[in-house]
């Protein structure tokens, strides 16, 4: 992993359907080396996939919130992953260190959609506490 890699990553990163002749003018080698190094770096696994950013509100789920999850005793991560997967509100689970036990991300349409959504969760398992925080905005870092 060089320099010219993390270009690569940060061209990708920025626009996945980038092509070769794209990022070669931009990192100033051929089209050929380019591709030999973004399929190394796929074989290698650092990059996993390509993907789609979607806008969600216009899709109609435009609320977005993330609610800590804690459970009683010690629950298995199999469990509160199968927990989740149940609902299909939830866009993702991050298991943490400390307290609380999980992040759960969850997209719905609007505020009831979302108190439903929550009290899903809080009857789910060995759920013994929530707490939700609201999306007011998002910024992500580029690479």
């Amino acid at each position: 992993m060089d320099d010219i890699d993390r270009e690569l990553l940060a061209l990708l990163t920025q626009d996945a359907r980038r092509t070769f002749s794209d990022m070669a003018g931009a990192v100033g080698l051929s089209v050929a080396a380019v591709k030999r190094r973004v399929d190394r770096l796929r074989e290698t696994g650092v990059i996993t996939g390509f993907t789609v950013q979607v806008d969600h509100a216009k899709l109609g789920w435009g609320v977005e919130a993330f609610t800590e999850v804690r459970y009683a005793g010690t629950t298995a991560v199999q469990d509160i992953v199968a927990t989740a997967s149940t609902i299909p509100d939830v866009q993702a689970v991050y298991t943490i260190a400390g307290d609380p036990d999980a992040l759960v991300q969850v997209r719905v349409r609007d505020l009831a959609h979302l108190q439903a959504t929550i009290d899903r969760l809080r009857r789910a398992g060995t759920v013994t506490g929530t707490k939700t925080l609201m999306v007011l905005g998002r910024w992500a870092k580029p690479m």
